[in-house]
């Protein structure tokens, strides 16, 4: 028996012991390591043969090494496939799950969800406008004049002369107008961004809605009814609610509206200032010259339009007397959501 068999015969020994894929890796390096493999080693000793017999024995390890490896493999895809095969059967699917919290949306993300819910359950279409406006749609057309104290720099964040973050939410008006004909119904929610400190009732960046409503014979009353159904829907209860004189360049008549304190039912407390009320959001009825700048005919239309803070909605509704805690990311307190 020649040297070549019996290195044949020593590896068939030394894989039948091995019953892992552990013990057969050792049975791999044994074999077939770089540096101290036994094959490598039979290969190493043909420069020592006389050159009449290196081309048999190279012919002959190269078979052996083919050999090994070949059956390393067959035996490394039994022992695999008994693995898998236990750990499936050792898997209990009835077990329950690990207990890893699900993700939600932002309490301030669902408020403003359901805001859009309400409006296009009465109706309305939800318009997407963008962050980045011009100068155009922010202020002009909504009929602010060039020396508004908004339209400063130390009040809005500019990109240029041109191009800025928007202010609030109120462009939807232009766009909608431009986009549609009479009768019109849209509504806007989104971030809006202001150089503003920021403190427990202020933040540079904060949500608003802007509604539009644009139809023949629309009146104050439209407006005021329109609120009630909104306030209703969105604190689940009767709201009292009062408008008082207000001045925004977009709206003529405009007004500020207040609902009773829904912490002290209008008793008086420190949230609504001993007053009873807490101002909510500015409304009116759209000025003629917006409504003639987005080319809808002001003798025929009139209509009205609306802005308001999520966020401040978001204070009321939850009871939190903080906006920051909507923006630290703190889990103690959106898992109450």
């Amino acid at each position: 028996m020649g040297p070549i068999e019996e290195l044949h015969i020593q590896f068939e020994e030394d894989l039948g012991k091995a019953t892992s894929l552990d013990q057969l890796k050792t049975v791999r390096d044994r074999w077939l390591s770089r540096e101290q493999g036994i094959v490598t080693a039979g290969m190493k000793k043909l420069r020592e043969l006389p050159k009449e017999e290196r081309p048999s024995f190279g012919q002959a390890m190269n078979q052996l090494r083919e050999l090994v490896e070949s059956r390393l493999e067959a035996t490394r895809a039994v022992f695999q496939a008994a693995e898998e095969s236990a750990g499936r059967k050792r898997t209990d699917v009835t077990r329950p799950s690990f207990p890893y919290p699900m993700g939600a949306h932002h309490p301030i993300r669902q408020l403003q969800q359901e805001i859009e819910e309400i409006f296009v359950n009465l109706g309305f279409t939800v318009l997407d406008i963008p962050e980045a406006e011009t100068d155009y749609y922010n202020f002009e057309a909504l009929n602010m004049p060039r020396n508004h104290p908004a339209r400063d720099a130390q009040d809005t964040f500019y990109f240029d002369d041109n191009l800025l973050l928007r202010t609030h939410c109120s462009p939807v008006q232009v766009h909608g107008m431009e986009c549609m004909q009479p009768p019109i119904r849209v509504v806007h929610t989104g971030r809006v961004y202001r150089r503003d400190s920021f403190d427990a009732t202020h933040s540079p960046m904060f949500n608003q809605i802007d509604l539009l409503v644009v139809d023949e014979g629309i009146t104050m009353g439209d407006l005021k009814g329109m609120l009630a159904a909104f306030l209703t829907r969105m604190f689940h209860r009767d709201i009292r609610m009062r408008l008082r004189p207000g001045f925004f360049p977009f709206v003529e008549p405009g007004a500020e509206v207040d609902i009773g304190c829904i912490f002290c039912q209008g008793i008086g407390c420190r949230i609504c200032k001993q007053s009873g009320w807490i101002e909510i959001l500015g409304a009116g009825m759209v000025h003629p010259k917006v409504l003639r700048m987005s080319g809808v005919d002001d003798s025929r239309y009139t209509g009205f339009a609306w802005g308001m803070g999520i966020d401040r909605v978001a204070i009321l509704k939850y009871g939190v007397d903080d906006i920051r805690l909507f923006f630290e990311n703190d889990l103690r307190f959106l898992n109450q959501f």
